[in-house]
Parts: C-alpha cells; structure tokens; sequence
C-alpha cells in the first residue's frame, strides 16, 4: 500500500478569477471573496482523486482537517489518518501548510501531493527540500515551479503509474514564485527558491540505444560512473553484490568479491567480503555508512538472495535512507509491474520499510518503483 501525504491550500488561485493575478496574502484573500472569487483547489483535487477510486485499497492518505484534506478524501471514500493540525475559524494558512509538511516527512510518506500555486510550493519546499518525493496538483494563479502536473489529471495519472508499479523516473524540479506585487505592475519577477524531487511519468530513454532498448553495459557504466562522483568522504559505503555493483568496484579500481559484501571509505579497500558480525563491527566504528545493492534481476530482491550478509539486524543499524538501489530499467521493466522484494528474515521490518523506494538508474537518473 502506498502511504500518501495531502495537503490543499484552500485559498489557492482564489485571486485569478477577479483579476487580482496572485493569492498571497490576507488583504488579496479578503479582497477576491469581496469580489465574489469561489474556492477552486477543492475541485482541482477532486478531478485528481476521482480518477484514482479504483485503487482505494492500495493507497492510504495522511492528511489535514477539513478542507485542506479530509473533507474530500472521507467524501470520496479513501482510507486517511488525520494529523494533529488544529486550524484555526479563519482558515488555513501557509503555517498550517508548512506544519502539516513537517509531520508528514517526519513520518517518511511515499509520496507528499499538495494542491496549490507556487506560494504553496515555496511553503512545502521551504520544510522538505529534497528529502522526499513531492507532486503538486495545479491549483494557484501562478504556477512557474517545475513540481507540477500540467494538468490534476495528469497529477493522478503519476500516482497511478506508481500504485500500478510502473517506472517513473523522479528528478529534481525547480520551485519558482514571482513578485506579486511587482506582476500587478506588468513586472515580472520570478525568483529561484530550491528544488524538490519530482515523480514524473518517465520514457524509457537511457544512453545509447536503438529503437528506445537500453545498452545495458553502458547503463551499468554509467551507473557506475555516477555513484563514484557521488561518494562521500569519511562515509562507509558497503557494496553488495551483483555485475552492477562490480562496475562500481572497478570504475574505483578496486578488488571486488562478486558474491559478497566488501567495504569502502574514502575511494580504498577497507575489507572484502565481509560476513553480517563483521559489518556490524564496521557500523560501530564508522557510524555514517551507507550500503549500495543490486535488484535481482527476474525476482525483484533487493535483500535475501545472496546477500544475506545484510541482516535485518544490520539493516536497522544502517535505516532505510541508506541503502542505494542500483538497477538497469531493462531488468526493473522485466519485472512487469511487480514489486521489489525485501526478504530480510524480518518480516516486521519487511512491512515497516514497503512503499515506494528510489532505484539509481542511470547517470544522475533514478525511478521510483514499488517495494514489498
């Protein structure tokens, strides 16, 4: 089951349709309800969410009072947990976004969807930055960030991609917001506030191919190529294995134990194919690590198929946000829709860590891709 987070600006594009070109702020609020401006955001996720009923049972929604998420997820039937945001007789307000933002990364969502223009982007990306996947359903007068379907449906049609465990590759997104009052001038003035990581519906286009099919020995280069530039220094990077993580092994010009786990700090050879007590010892020395595995290619595994050296145990030492997932999107496409697989012997932990997990895919690209 994907675990969602929903936050709607009620208020957002409130100032359009009367003219006011913008949303921000009490006084521009006060004066478009003066003019007889509607609430649009409520029916701009309602055209998303309808188009997602049939898969009420795979998705459950953590949310905020009322209007700004369970008022239209009770009425459409999805399964929501309220969280703890009091809001106030006079409505919402980007706080209460930014509130219910925090809590929402705190509890690690799979995915955070908002409804708003670029003022709610900057509040979400102002709290989550690029710590989770975030998608927003066009909803405000101004809509310049890059965090957005171009349509509600085409917003829905992302989280359906998703709930069906469909490729989607995720990428960082520009959040952009103008000068209001400088854009009542017929000035424009757009201003870079950050990025969040975007799902996007992705084409299966990847290095050099024919006919849209991946080259799969320069895919895994790449790959490669990619997680070498991304290492840090004085952080434990224990490779499992598999042919993939082998090309990370040698871009570093490193000895590699193909059917085992070795050790890397600082682009040298720690140790070589460690067992699960000799990674726990490393775990107490170098507390930063981080742990690149393989998807099985035909199976989904992504833990307990030969790299049983990774516990559950040694999995909890090391948390969920450490692990990097490697993979080809030959072999995750192969997959046909099904999940990844975590077998760790725990079946507890098994359940706690299932949603959606981020596969490095390339150089500098990734997907998102279901996991159980």
């Amino acid at each position: 089951m994907l675990t969602l987070g929903l936050i709607i600006n009620p208020l957002a594009g409130i100032g359009g349709a009367v003219g006011l070109k913008g949303s921000d702020g009490a006084a521009v609020v006060r004066e478009a309800l003066a003019r007889g401006a509607e609430k649009k955001a409520q029916l701009r996720t309602r055209q998303a969410l309808q188009s997602l009923t049939d898969l009420k049972e795979q998705l459950h929604f953590l949310t905020c009072p009322g209007e700004m998420g369970a008022s239209l997820l009770t009425e459409l039937g999805f399964h929501c947990t309220l969280l703890d945001i009091t809001l106030p007789d006079t409505g919402s307000g980007p706080e209460h976004t930014r509130a219910a933002a925090a809590e929402m990364q705190q509890r690690g969502v799979d995915l955070l969807l908002f409804a708003g223009g670029d003022g709610t982007a900057r509040d979400i990306c102002s709290v989550v930055g690029e710590t989770l996947p975030v998608l927003g359903i066009p909803a405000g007068v101004k809509i310049h960030s890059a965090v957005y379907g171009i349509t509600p449906a085409a917003s829905a049609e992302v989280v359906r991609r998703l709930a069906e465990g469909q490729l989607v590759d995720i990428r960082a997104a520009e959040v952009r917001d103008l000068d209001e009052e400088a854009f009542r001038r017929n000035q424009v003035r757009a201003r870079h506030y950050g990025d969040m990581r975007v799902p996007q519906a992705g084409h299966f286009v990847q290095s050099v191919k024919q006919g849209g099919v991946e080259a799969e020995a320069l895919v895994v280069a790449d790959i490669a190529a990619y997680l070498s530039e991304e290492m840090e220094d004085d952080v434990l990077y224990l490779i499992g294995s598999g042919k993939t993580t082998a090309a990370l092994m040698d871009e570093l010009g490193l000895e590699n134990t193909l059917l085992g786990v070795d050790a890397v700090i600082n682009r040298r050879l720690l140790a070589s194919d460690l067992s699960a007590d000799g990674i726990l010892a490393l775990l107490d020395q170098y507390p930063q690590a981080r742990a690149v595995l393989s998807v099985i290619g035909g199976q989904g595994h992504i833990t307990g198929r030969g790299n049983q050296q990774f516990s559950a145990q040694v999995l909890k030492r090391l948390g969920r946000q450490n692990l990097l997932l490697v993979s080809t999107k030959s072999k995750l496409s192969a997959l046909q829709g099904r999940p990844l697989i975590m077998d760790s012997g725990d079946p507890e932990l098994d359940k706690a860590w299932s949603g959606t997990a981020e596969v490095i895919t390339g150089y500098r690209d990734r997907v998102m891709h279901l996991l159980s």
